[in-house]
């Protein structure tokens, strides 16, 4: 048993159509507002799903945290996290059950064409500089580690706590399921980017920047002394890596 997961902040102007997609493809939706300011829980009035509310603005990966604690703790196996600002198609969550039913127990990622999509520069290079540095703490390729469209194992997760916050969560989220042995598939999606002047982000180049320097130096350190070695023992132990 599955369900969605979509954290928001001040998301008014996408989140209904994000939610009311997704409603399509999930009978179970959690909404988890993170303290927003422009009434973006109002526009949820009436429809079928379960919305959860910070008090204030805590980050995207407390929203996660949240969000993904709670399906836990209903008894869902599964749960697919979307953005609530409309860059993903709601349309291809089968694709990312039918992977994780081919490789049960997988954190199945939704990789996006960062070539073909019209991704802004400034967040194609923020997703290289990514995409470097887990291969570097982990020793695993994966083609987009800043996508928010995932497939999470919840049983597999552990006590599903994390050491940062906000932006840089998602990255953290990973680097540890690798750690842990949890296969990550990697599946293409589309993706869906405003005008520039629709655009809206929440992303602080300097201090977001600042902040995923700060964890992949910590992650650097900790791979050292937890993440390849439980890499190398999973190797003599005969388990696929």
């Amino acid at each position: 048993m599955w369900c969605a997961v979509i954290p928001t902040y001040n998301n008014a102007g996408t989140i209904r159509r994000v939610v009311e997609d997704v409603r399509r493809q999930a009978r179970h939706v959690i909404v988890v507002d993170d303290g927003s300011t422009d009434g973006t829980a109002d526009r949820l009035e009436g429809l079928d799903i379960l919305l959860m509310r910070h008090g204030r603005n805590r980050g995207k990966g407390r929203a996660l945290q949240t969000g993904l604690r709670h399906a836990r703790s209903l008894g869902f196996k599964e749960a697919v996290t979307l953005d609530a600002d409309g860059q993903h198609f709601a349309d291809d969550i089968p694709a990312l059950l039918q992977a994780a039913a081919r490789r049960p127990g997988s954190l199945v990622v939704g990789s996006r064409d960062l070539a073909a999509n019209g991704m802004p520069v400034r967040n194609t290079m923020a997703n290289r500089f990514s995409n470097f540095w887990f291969r570097l703490q982990t020793g695993i390729r994966l083609p987009d580690t800043q996508t928010g469209f995932r497939l999470y194992p919840l049983c597999r997760m552990g006590s599903l706590w994390w050491l940062t916050a906000r932006y840089e969560a998602e990255l953290e989220l990973l680097v540890w399921a690798a750690w842990r042995g949890i296969p990550l598939v990697p599946v293409p999606v589309r993706v869906w980017y405003p005008p520039e002047g629709e655009r809206v982000s929440h992303f602080r180049p300097v201090r977001d920047f600042a902040r995923i320097s700060l964890l992949n130096t910590v992650l650097c350190g900790l791979a050292v002394v937890y993440g390849w070695p439980a890499r190398l023992c999973r190797l003599l132990s005969g388990r696929k890596l």
